[in-house]
């Protein structure tokens, strides 16, 4: 968007505020408001931040400035928040991109995907769980009557949630989300709304949006949307799944009508998921990056029957028990929860996915049977490996996985040693569980 055409927009638009937004290395959305009649300073120099005051930037309290630097074909209206548009920013310092800036790491891996003149579009399904606080101070599901077993499509659980519902898809579809298809998911409380994929980059930029939206009009209503991966023990976790599909020129590279395996995948699309698969364990930190993630990534049931959940680094024809799944000409990678950075996945994914394609990984044949079924004797025979099912584990993956810390650059290490102190205060706390099952015990 031109000045010219910004500037009408905002008048048009009557916004008195710009939100420069960007993220920390959690992917939790970070803001200054400025002044509409400032809109340029945003583009030049940016607006500045204190690097030391936010996670993940490697700052101190003597750095130089850290400038979110706009840019201008995101400027959207903020629809929840009157007279408010939001333009997303790229970090700058000392003039130049910041390498720990998630959204730059994930622009750098689209160069390398955009040398080949190739796009990798994604469609990204957000997950959430919409809540309330009792008087007590419990968290429970909004809607008293949502008790159900097997809630996942229940009319009930949508028309009695269709306030929040109504509102949030309001202020997507006003700016440009197309919004085709809403559902009550697995868990109670919790559901899913699909709008149609982009690019990579404009995937993840909406996906923090959504976020912001759904936390925001849900407090307005005296209730919390939570994307928090597992908030109740014994119902399925919040996933961010993500279909993945590389184009050219309009074409889509993934897709495949003489697939021999009957999947509808071209040669260049199973090279990518080979490397998915390869590098699973370590894209685990990154997809899955909490400790309660963990608990959604389980290997076992819930009450409905299933976690939904991906345990096994497996692949399989329309096998929602598999790692990735293949609807059709794409790849579903199931991996990603709610309280991953989305930039970060997007990037790693990118990486595993072109060191497939540059070393002709092969996957393997696909799982087309339910894995949640077997013994871990039988996945064992079938050559079928479990997934790191801590946060540890998965760190440890990472940090022995070059492809993807050096596709993060100096940022894998800054990640890494977040995520290594946030392990050790996690074992380091005592638990309620813990106090009611020892403190009398011995």
């Amino acid at each position: 968007m031109t000045p010219t055409a910004a500037k009408q927009f905002l008048d048009d638009n009557q916004v008195k505020f710009i939100l420069a937004q960007f993220v920390d290395i959690h992917g939790t959305a970070k803001t200054k408001a400025v002044p509409a009649s400032h809109y340029e300073d945003i583009l030049d120099p940016g607006a500045g931040f204190a690097g030391f005051a936010l996670w993940g930037f490697n700052m101190l309290p003597n750095s130089p400035d850290f400038l979110a630097v706009g840019d201008p074909a995101t400027l959207s209206l903020v629809p929840w928040m009157p007279g408010f548009a939001r333009m997303v920013c790229v970090g700058h310092v000392l003039g130049e991109p910041y390498p720990y800036d998630t959204r730059y790491v994930l622009m750098q891996q689209l160069d390398r995907l955009a040398a080949k003149g190739w796009t990798l579009n994604t469609g990204i399904e957000p997950e959430f769980v919409l809540l309330r606080k009792t008087e007590q101070g419990q968290i429970v599901p909004s809607d008293a009557t949502d008790v159900l077993d097997k809630p996942c499509y229940d009319y009930k659980g949508l028309s009695r949630s269709r306030a929040f519902i109504e509102r949030l898809v309001e202020c997507l579809q006003a700016v440009d989300f197309d919004v085709y298809q809403i559902d009550h998911e697995d868990a109670n409380g919790q559901f899913e709304i699909n709008y149609t994929y982009s690019d990579c980059l404009t995937s993840a930029d909406r996906y923090i949006f959504f976020k912001m939206a759904a936390s925001e009009i849900a407090k307005e209503m005296g209730l919390v949307a939570s994307f928090m991966p597992k908030p109740f023990s014994n119902r399925t976790g919040t996933g961010m799944h993500m279909h993945l599909s590389i184009w050219e020129n309009g074409v889509n590279l993934f897709a495949d009508d003489n697939d021999p395996r009957c999947l509808g995948l071209s040669p260049l699309a199973y090279h990518f998921l080979g490397g998915l698969l390869a590098h699973a364990p370590a894209l685990t930190a990154i997809c899955a990056p909490t400790v309660n993630s963990y608990k959604r990534l389980v290997v076992g049931r819930s009450l409905s029957g299933a976690t939904w959940a991906p345990a096994y680094i497996s692949y399989g024809d329309n096998n929602r028990s598999s790692l990735v799944r293949i609807p059709g000409g794409r790849l579903e990678f199931r991996l990603a929860d709610g309280s991953c950075n989305p930039y970060l996945a997007a990037a790693a994914v990118i990486a595993a996915g072109l060191d497939g394609i540059e070393n002709q990984l092969d996957p393997g044949e696909p799982s087309n049977f339910n894995l949640y079924d077997l013994s871990p004797t039988e996945l064992t025979e079938k050559g079928i490996h479990t997934l790191p099912q801590s946060l540890k584990e998965a760190i440890d993956a990472l940090t022995a996985d070059p492809v993807i810390t050096n596709a993060l650059g100096v940022l894998a290490d800054e990640f890494i040693m977040l995520k290594q102190m946030e392990w050790v205060e996690y074992m380091r706390h005592v638990s309620d569980w813990e106090v009611d099952r020892y403190l009398e015990f011995f």
